[in-house]
């Protein structure tokens, strides 16, 4: 089950799931993020269609719990997709909202694994209105945050928690089986350079040629932002530890919370790396925070070659 602000990289996430023969989506949520919410269903049912597939897309948040939306257009175009004037999708999104039929799927199908690849509105609201859910997903797996180093939209915090903290904050409270994968798991080695760009474009397939004409945005974006040439991929990376766990090189457990209230630091996914919460003379400094609160898995490095592979795999 997968929940998105479907842009450029959120589509190529898509993408990777929907052409795996060992993956049954059996629901796509949308949420305003990226882009508005109605344009985010339009962008995944249009990747969808790329891909044949039938997969109910389902309409959700079209703002964040407490705030005003602001969209990350600037990034990803002002469709989404690169603003190449991809026509309108066949299909309809679904009549049911997305909050309830994320409970609905995951009560039907208990065990399932949640990829989360925008901000958490959609998510928040359903463990809120069904808090049992949250015990019968087997993974979560949340693209999100950055716990070891700088953010992307302040130098605090990633957008898709920036954009709905109050949401994050609910969401790693919530018992879900969280496995953070961070802004920093995306960059360096993990960006697709020209190189690889040159190979995805040598597939000569539709699915190939979107995926890199879709960022074509992004990659300009990235290289403002960073420095860095190529095109980064946050939510595939996050949808390859999906699929394969084993794609993961070093990780550890750790308490997390959310920055809700400073205007600097909104949206910080403040990791507990040394366990200080822990220790006898601070505990009582996150008692409040930890009471109920499971600890998330925060992933450190991935497999930058096997992660490539993944991708490939799926647009040839």
């Amino acid at each position: 089950m997968i929940d998105t602000d479907t842009a450029s990289d959120d589509a190529v996430a898509l993408i990777m799931a929907l052409r795996s023969p060992q993956v049954q989506v059996l629901a796509i949520t949308t949420v305003a993020g990226n882009v508005d919410v109605h344009q985010a269903s339009r962008n995944a049912l249009y990747t969808a269609e790329l891909c044949a597939s039938n997969v109910p897309v389902f309409v959700g948040a079209e703002k964040p719990l407490n705030r005003a939306h602001v969209s990350a257009e600037w990034f990803h175009g002002r469709d989404g997709l690169g603003d190449h004037g991809y026509p309108p999708p066949r299909r309809a999104p679904e009549r049911q909202n997305a909050l309830d039929a994320i409970i609905d799927t995951i009560d039907s199908c208990p065990g399932l694994v949640m990829v989360t690849l925008g901000p958490l509105t959609n998510v928040a609201l359903a463990v809120q209105k069904k808090p049992g859910i949250a015990a019968k997903v087997s993974r979560c797996v949340v693209m999100g945050g950055a716990p070891c180093c700088e953010g992307n939209v302040t130098p605090a915090a990633e957008y898709n928690i920036w954009c709905d903290p109050e949401a994050a904050r609910i969401v790693v409270r919530s018992g879900l089986p969280i496995e953070l994968v961070g802004w920093h798991l995306c960059r360096g080695e993990a960006l697709l350079n020209p190189s690889d760009i040159q190979q995805v474009l040598s597939f000569d397939t539709p699915v190939a040629r979107f995926a890199i004409e879709c960022n074509s945005r992004a990659q300009e974006a990235i290289l403002k932002q960073t420095g860095e040439h190529g095109i980064s991929l946050p939510d595939p990376v996050a949808m390859a530890v999906a699929m394969d766990p084993s794609i993961v090189t070093s990780q550890s457990a750790h308490f997390i919370d959310v920055e809700t209230e400073s205007d600097l630091t909104r949206g910080m996914t403040v990791v507990d790396r040394l366990n200080v919460t822990e220790d006898e003379r601070n505990r009582n400094v996150w008692a409040s925070r930890r009471a109920g609160v499971q600890k998330a898995k925060i992933l450190w490095t991935i497999d930058n070659v096997r992660w490539k592979q993944a991708l490939y795999a799926s647009l040839k």
